[in-house]
């Protein structure tokens, strides 16, 4: 996933050599999960945390975008493909992701190799604008876990 530019639409600012922010943006209890579809602790908490792995490139799609919510670099380096990796990310800045929506998915279940994953993106900045982020995210399987290889923002 990339991040955002502009006032309603556009990208995020490439991965730069800067420090990456510091961890995970802690949520309260219970609290919703960034992707939209449970409780954070329940859905891509449960991946971020190590306890499960994502079984679709969907469930990955999902919980990137959450691990963008939280900030949770870490995450984000682990689920990306090798070959097309950052050496670091810079989650810093006053960007913050407001919603997901999927628009289209083709492959990526448990009966393939690779996925692709069509997204809507919200945000709002910290000086009041807001906008949205549409990507075709293209997945696969490395040692039999799905993998972010690319994107193409539209």
């Amino acid at each position: 996933m990339s991040r955002r530019k502009g006032a309603s639409k556009g990208r995020r600012p490439a991965a730069t050599s800067r420090p990456a922010a510091p961890g995970p943006a802690p949520l309260a209890p219970g609290a919703p999960c960034p992707c939209g579809l449970a409780r954070y602790e329940d859905c891509c908490g449960r991946f971020h945390r190590g306890a499960a792995a994502p079984a679709s490139a969907e469930e990955l799609m999902r919980s990137r975008y959450a691990a963008f919510a939280v900030r949770d670099a870490a995450y984000l380096r682990r689920t990306w493909h090798p070959g097309t990796r950052p050496a670091r990310l810079d989650l810093a800045g006053p960007s913050r992701w407001t919603g997901l929506e999927i628009l289209a998915t083709t492959g990526g279940s448990a009966f393939h190799s690779e996925g692709t994953v069509t997204f809507r993106a919200h945000w709002t900045d910290g000086d009041g604008r807001f906008g949205t982020q549409e990507e075709r995210s293209r997945f696969v399987r490395v040692d039999g876990a799905w993998v972010y290889l690319d994107g193409a923002v539209a």
